[in-house]
């Protein structure tokens, strides 16, 4: 590996952990309505926002108005979004004349980018219009990130209100959260990708002559091509920011429309962890201890490096059947070196593996190279970081918070080892909030095994499959770890542009979402009404070397006792095969 992969990951991690306390800090402001320079500007918004909408700043619900006021507004969402789908042949903003979507994609679609998956059966340049990715898609993108944190936001309340009924009001965290968060940051994005490149326009798309003329495999010859052009910049900035993933056009970040250059491929590179990581201090900021805070980040590290230097050596080491080929792999002064399969020559081999590390980690999906073409065990990385349940920093929010889920399980554990009664920040962890930390594991964890399972053993579920053994059945492993938990990237190998797969995957991508914030918001108001108990003695210190190594055994024990009977039938005897040989 060559020394300037070696200093751009440094500089990724310099960067990254520097942002996570000013950052961090100014959002627990954010969420406990601090004064902010900010309201100057935006202040009459928000004000607008809340008289229009019927509610006040000081507004606090209970857990369940907080639920189903989250539902409410999320499936109002889909439902828009899925409405511009089927319109958008008779809508403005569509200088390509594209026609409407299928009931299944539009559905697909809708589903995705309404719980922050952005899981894509379609390529952008060729289904959608301008007026349906930005309204449409761009807004999600937005509004689903600010969902999740504020679910995460509702359930910090939980553990720092006593004997309370409330946990806030879902509306007023929404909108501060996109106002004072995700609007300035993705503004400031979006300039800097401007900058180097990133189109943003409302131009048609473009004819270009070829520099020179390209036959095609029937015979025919080419002589211009049609460059898809677009509002790409703003979708780009928030898609990264917001943990959502979907790419303006087919190709995602790989595209240089989308990504042209090494600086915006760094700049969309921290984004996509900026504000998973930075919640970890504006929790412990919230709950006054920053300790806390910084711990929930370590057990992130730890899980996070590991799986990163295993991506690293496998896509740096080449591709053994290429190599049997007389195909040079190795590091020279003329190429970077590694498996270069599927992956753009300017970014390379190493810079591709951590962003696919980074993407998996955070329930981005985002790509700047195809994972599809990756090793067998440089596959594994991001399949199994998607399948701890995206809380290795995970999305915005959605991460922290079913962190916090493994915390509360670590910590009743741990209670029952030493014969205490278990409790996390001083709050009893009890019968209730065990039964929803469950769901919370299992339904993303049922939704995956059960469609895989479905999916391969049915005529309309092989039929997507265009690899045969091992490495066809990775694909749709994958996919359906992706959508149940809201992550989004593809081994694209699966045709999943079908009425079984757009339903069945977008069926798993709502359960993914909501049938995992309903329990954290569960959780949140039964710790709310709950009295604080004193520390003593026994109480185990949640912020030491200990409780991180008890949480990061805690995740893995789970994902390896569920996971590894599966990924030994894909990327694992993939593995074996192709060394075998």
């Amino acid at each position: 590996m060559s020394w300037q992969s070696w200093v751009q990951i440094a500089l990724f991690f310099v960067v990254l952990l520097g942002a996570v306390r000013p950052l961090g800090s100014y959002m627990a402001r954010v969420y406990e309505g601090q004064p902010l320079a900010l309201e100057r500007v935006l202040g009459p918004v928000e004000r607008t926002f809340y008289r229009l909408a019927g509610v006040r700043r000081d507004d606090d619900t209970s857990w369940k108005t907080y639920a189903v006021d989250l539902l409410l507004f999320n499936t109002a969402g889909l439902l828009i979004v899925y409405g511009l789908q089927r319109l958008q042949g008779v809508l403005p903003l569509n200088p390509q004349s594209l026609g409407a979507p299928s009931p299944d994609l539009a559905w697909n679609t809708a589903a995705s980018f309404a719980t922050n998956t952005n899981w894509q059966s379609y390529g952008g340049e060729s289904t959608l219009s301008y007026l349906t990715q930005m309204v449409g898609l761009t807004v999600q993108n937005f509004v689903s990130a600010a969902s999740g944190m504020a679910v995460l936001v509702a359930m910090i309340r939980g553990f720092t209100r006593r004997s309370a009924k409330g946990i806030g009001s879902f509306w007023v965290d929404l909108t501060r959260g996109t106002l004072y968060i995700l609007l300035p940051l993705s503004l400031v994005v979006a300039v800097v990708l401007v900058s180097q490149g990133v189109v943003q326009t409302f131009s048609a798309y473009r004819t270009v002559p070829l520099l020179e003329a390209f036959r095609t495999n029937d015979g025919k010859t080419l002589v211009e091509q049609v460059l898809a052009l677009g509002p790409a910049a703003s979708q780009v900035a928030i898609k990264q920011l917001g943990t959502n993933g979907g790419g303006f056009f087919n190709a995602n970040s790989a595209h240089p429309f989308e990504n042209p250059t090494a600086l915006s491929n760094f700049v969309e590179l921290v984004s996509i962890l900026l504000i998973p990581a930075a919640l970890t201090q504006t929790f412990g900021r919230m709950v006054k201890d920053e300790r806390q805070g910084r711990a929930l980040l370590a057990a992130m590290l730890a899980v996070f490096i590991p799986m990163l230097a295993l991506a690293l050596w496998q896509e740096q080491a080449g591709n053994p059947a290429l190599t049997a080929l007389g195909v040079n792999q190795l590091h020279g002064v003329l190429q970077g070196g590694g498996n270069m399969e599927g992956k753009e020559a300017r970014f390379g081999a190493a810079s591709s593996a951590l962003w696919a590390t980074a993407t998996s980690a955070a329930s981005n999906g985002s790509v700047n190279a195809m994972h599809d073409s990756f090793t067998p065990l440089g596959g594994l990385v991001p399949m199994a970081l998607i399948q701890l349940g995206e809380i290795v920093f995970g999305g915005v929010g959605s991460g922290l918070y079913g962190m916090l889920v493994f915390a509360i399980v670590a910590v009743f554990v741990a209670g029952l080892m030493v014969g205490r009664t278990p409790e996390y920040l001083g709050k009893k962890i009890e019968v209730k909030e065990m039964k929803m930390a469950s769901l919370v594991i299992l339904v993303p964890v049922a939704c995956v095994l059960l469609f895989t399972a479905v999916a391969v053993v049915t005529s309309a579920g092989t039929k997507g499959i265009m690899n045969p053994g091992a490495h066809g059945f990775s694909e749709v492993l994958y996919a359906f770890s992706s959508a149940a938990n809201n992550n989004g990237s593809a081994f694209a190998g699966l045709q999943a542009d079908s009425p079984f797969y757009n339903t069945l995957l977008g069926v798993s991508m709502w359960l993914g979402r909501f049938w995992i914030q309903v329990p954290v918001l569960a959780i949140a108001g039964a710790l709310a009404a709950k009295k604080a108990i004193p520390q003593g003695a026994g109480t185990l210190a949640t912020h030491t070397p200990l409780f991180v190594a008890m949480l990061v055994g805690t995740i893995v024990v789970v994902g390896a006792l569920t996971f590894i009977p599966s990924l030994a039938l894909g990327p694992i005897v993939e593995h074996l095969l192709l060394h075998s040989s």
